[in-house]
């Protein structure tokens, strides 16, 4: 059982793409660091009644990045939070790292948050809403560690 201290907000840049990316990023790390080392086959297992477990999170925050900043389409959004049978902490988190490296080169381009973003709304609009998408499920995470392993913190 691993017990750490949570860490502080993240330092960023000024400028306010800075910060929202800055954010966006500290929050990614957090949901990688709760899948990282977990058990693999606890990983999979669903945590709640609902049926959510850890890699369906990695999973379905990899389709919505994908998404929202990619042009990807997701038809059902209910599937991403499943995790096939051929797929491991490993993959999963290796195609979140590969999105979130092609997510962060679309953000790197922008030059005006104020424009049209990829799906609806500002490019701002879409970075808070990455933000509040990713931290709403980091706490998940954080919760279905610690009932896999009583792993807490980041």
């Amino acid at each position: 059982m691993s017990r750490k201290r949570d860490a502080g907000p993240p330092s960023t840049g000024a400028g306010e793409k800075d910060v929202l990316a800055g954010f966006l990023d500290y929050l990614r790390a957090a949901v990688v660091a709760k899948a990282e080392g977990a058990p693999e086959d606890r990983a999979r297992m669903p945590g709640v009644p609902s049926g959510t477990n850890l890699l369906g999170l990695i999973k379905h925050l990899t389709q919505v990045e994908r998404h929202w900043l990619l042009g990807y389409a997701v038809t059902d959004w209910k599937a991403t939070f499943h995790p096939a049978t051929d797929e491991t902490t490993a993959s999963l988190l290796a195609a979140y790292r590969e999105t979130i490296a092609e997510a962060n080169d679309e953000i790197a381009s922008w030059t005006d948050l104020a424009a049209a973003g990829p799906r609806r709304g500002s490019r701002r609009w879409t970075l808070t809403h990455l933000i509040e998408e990713t931290a709403r499920h980091a706490g998940h995470a954080d919760i279905l560690r610690e009932l896999i392993d009583g792993a807490t913190g980041r």
